[in-house]
């Protein structure tokens, strides 16, 4: 009897997702629409997108193709020095954040000023040491 896996997603099939995501609506196609185009459920490509489900070569030549773009230019991310991967994994895995794409959309259009004070805003009202260990903030 095979065992039911709890393990979470692998960070670079999160990647991979994060990259069709960002894709897709870039180009302005819903989930629905790229199913569509590679005969899956609006549900599948939603697991893809977030990494729950791996991505075959063969479904990732019909996405490409869907998206109009080549292979490589979704796998991109994937395929760099181990510094310079992890931190664009880093980056798409926070690109799943709801909110996030439409969020730097509307940040790229804005003027340098604008976004220098939003930056400031953000920081103010982020709490101090956020991102900072428990330990270290205990310390301080």
């Amino acid at each position: 009897m095979a065992a039911t896996s709890t393990k979470a997603p692998d960070p670079m099939d999160i990647a991979l997702g994060a990259a069709v995501r960002i894709r897709r609506r870039t180009i302005g196609i819903s989930q629905e629409a790229l199913a569509e185009q590679c005969g899956v459920s609006f549900q599948q490509i939603q697991k893809y997108e977030n990494g729950a489900n791996r991505i075959s070569f063969s479904r990732l030549v019909q996405i490409a193709r869907a998206l109009k773009c080549r292979v490589v230019d979704l796998m991109d991310v994937l395929d760099g020095p181990d510094r310079e991967t992890t931190g664009d994994l880093d980056v798409l895995t926070r690109m799943r954040t709801p909110g996030a794409v439409e969020l730097l959309t509307a940040f790229e259009r804005m003027t340098p000023e604008a976004r220098s004070s939003l930056v400031g805003l953000l920081r103010a009202i982020t709490p101090a040491g956020a991102h900072t260990p428990t330990k270290t903030r205990q310390a301080a």
